[in-house]
């Protein structure tokens, strides 16, 4: 593990100080635990951007894959209740 010397405001180590001590962790493990909160936020945002867009098709796709039969009967506790009625798609 290295070292790295960090310099942070007065005002923000203090709060960061007093957060680590409530949380009963060190002060090096409370800056770790958030800089890595960080980091999956930032690589989520990446992803999302970066994520295959919605279009219609695989909405179609989608649909066409959750309404495929299989020509077996659902098992009893699978079944819709009696009296349910489903709501139409556009």
């Amino acid at each position: 593990m290295s070292k790295f010397s960090l310099r942070l405001m007065p005002a923000v180590r203090k709060a960061a100080e007093d957060f680590s001590r409530k949380e009963g962790v060190s002060l090096n493990q409370f800056i770790n635990v958030a800089v890595a909160e960080k980091i999956t936020h930032l690589e989520h945002e990446e992803w999302i951007a970066a994520r295959r867009k919605v279009t219609p098709e695989l909405i179609a796709r989608g649909l066409a894959a959750i309404n495929y039969s299989t020509g077996f009967e659902p098992a009893p506790e699978d079944r819709l209740p009696q009296g349910y009625v489903a709501v139409p798609r556009s």
